[in-house]
């Protein structure tokens, strides 16, 4: 991919990513250490009114994984997000983004969206890179 190859507004193809699962948020914790309990054991998630939620770095973990789907990681260089809604064991997020702007030195400015099957945002950010020439 080269700089001169986008331009503002391109939409880059969506990553849809399987049902989130109660296996996967274990897993997450365990590779992750993030063992709190709202997160894997219902009886927790249902005194906290929510039901078990997500990690919201697992979220973040998809929102990235679909820039750099996009764009290779070398040349990808900020990104930032805000988490926006929790999510639910059986959602599927969708990441999908678009170029924002076109700077100087070959940087490009994008956006980021992770958002369940029902069009909720769960994350939403931008990410810089400083992509190639082809001069």
């Amino acid at each position: 991919m080269f700089y001169e190859d986008l331009q503002e507004g391109y939409a880059f193809p969506v990553l849809k990513k399987d049902p989130i699962t109660r296996v996967q948020l274990v897993k997450f914790a365990g590779a992750s250490g993030d063992f709190n309990p709202l997160h894997t054991v219902e009886e927790v998630g249902q005194q906290a009114g929510t039901g078990i939620i997500a990690h919201g770095m697992l979220i973040l973990g998809m929102a990235s994984q679909g820039v750099t789907t996009w764009i290779p990681r070398k040349y990808v260089t900020k990104l930032q997000v805000r988490f926006r809604k929790m999510t639910l064991p059986g959602e599927e997020i969708q990441v999908s983004g678009k170029i924002l702007e076109k700077k100087e030195d070959n940087r490009v400015v994008g956006e980021v969206l992770a958002i369940n099957n029902a069009g909720e945002v769960k994350v939403a950010g931008t990410f810089e890179a400083t992509l190639p020439s082809k001069a």
